[in-house]
């Protein structure tokens, strides 16, 4: 079977996509607020753990196929789920994770509910393996920017077999209360349905809940170290579920002979010392937060969807500048050196009136961000002959 995958589109300039994000990848003086990384981790123990075990030549050796059984208990510890009851198995990052749980819960008559906006990599996944994904608008403040319980209830159908549910939400940055995931995990349980947690950005919320906790048989839990840990080069995740949920994954797990050795020792770091970092991190990306805010109130034709952001990025809608979102983003990149992300790679319908920013990077650069939007906003304006409203 060959799998369909939509082509990105190009950047002007470039021959390739892997050319450009090659190009942003050398490009060391770059401000990086268009990828959802993490630059504020600077944790010693991190880096210790990596240098000790290339030191020690681990890599030489085969890891254990499921992960260090120590990482796979700090896992469960951090997120509080009974090891007598959850089973983990590390992946090579979070999306190999997602791939594992959406290759072996679908099937070719079974639908998937998922948001837009949302990770559009998750609905290629799905629609590989599942007859459909119905892409459920949430971009509106009634439904407060997220896939709320209602919208699932009104759109699973007696095909429905997963929800996506994007927790913080990316681009947005919207969360759920704790009634709203206790609803959730009825509804999977009363329509035998899996709800696919992704919890990609959980550690830069104000308060978080797993649905794992009220409905375990029915969640499969995907977690990653590529963003609260800045680990997102290493490449390692895992996926969280019961036994028997997790017997088909382990089943299909590529990686048979294991994942990274120094990326399982950092992992194992930074758990280890989480509680002593993570407080500075959250703290510093709201401070951000507020100077993002100071610059959009300032810009007319802009606003914040969802603000405070529960995540490490967050959506600024500028549809009433009369721009396109490209070319913001190009303009920004090419003569302010500042990275964002337009909004057409997190939703097919509302992709035209946003741009995705992420700010867990250094103040100092926030500030830049913060100095010259209004007067990117403005410039474009004069340059394409677009009259503010």
């Amino acid at each position: 079977m060959v799998f369909k995958k939509k082509e990105k589109k190009v950047p002007k300039g470039f021959n390739s996509v892997n050319e450009f994000f090659d190009y942003l990848y050398k490009k060391e003086d770059l401000i990086w607020m268009g990828q959802n990384t993490n630059h504020l981790q600077k944790v010693e123990a991190i880096e210790d753990a990596l240098i000790e075990a290339s030191h020690k030549r681990d890599y030489c050796k085969y890891p254990p196929p499921e992960g260090f059984p120590e990482l796979k208990q700090l896992i469960l510890e951090d997120l509080g789920l009974d090891e007598n009851i959850f089973d983990v198995q590390i992946t090579a990052s979070a999306t190999e994770s997602l791939y594992l749980a959406i290759s072996t819960s679908l099937y070719h008559i079974t639908n998937t509910i998922a948001s837009d906006p949302g990770y559009l990599i998750i609905n290629n996944f799905c629609n590989r393996f599942g007859n459909h994904v119905k892409e459920i608008p949430v971009y509106n403040e009634e439904h407060g920017y997220k896939l709320t319980p209602q919208l699932i209830r009104e759109n699973i159908d007696m095909e429905t077999k997963l929800i996506i549910l994007i927790d913080p939400l990316n681009p947005i940055g919207a969360t759920y209360t704790k009634e709203e995931i206790m609803e959730i995990a009825e509804i999977a349980k009363e329509n035998n349905i899996i709800v696919l947690h992704d919890i990609t950005y959980r550690d830069f919320a104000r308060e978080h809940t797993l649905v794992a906790q009220y409905a375990p048989e029915h969640t499969i839990t995907v977690y990653s170290f590529s963003k609260i840990f800045g680990m997102a080069g290493l490449r390692i995740g895992a996926v969280i579920s019961t036994p028997d949920l997790m017997r088909p994954m382990r089943a299909s797990v590529i990686n048979d002979l294991g994942t990274n050795v120094l990326s399982q020792e950092a992992a194992i770091a930074g758990l280890k010392t989480k509680d002593q970092w993570i407080d500075e991190i959250k703290q510093t990306c709201f401070k951000n937060q507020e100077l993002i805010k100071e610059a959009i109130d300032e810009t007319p034709g802009t606003f914040l969807p969802v603000y405070p952001s529960d995540a490490n990025m967050m959506v600024i809608d500028i549809s009433e500048t009369g721009l396109d979102p490209v070319d913001l983003a190009a303009y920004l990149l090419d003569e302010k050196n500042i990275f964002v992300r337009e909004g057409n790679y997190t939703s097919k319908l509302f992709g035209d009136r946003y741009i995705r920013i992420s700010y867990s990077i250094p103040t100092e650069e926030v500030m830049v961000f913060r100095n010259e939007f209004k007067n990117a906003v403005e410039t474009l304006q004069k340059r394409q002959n677009i009259i503010p409203k």
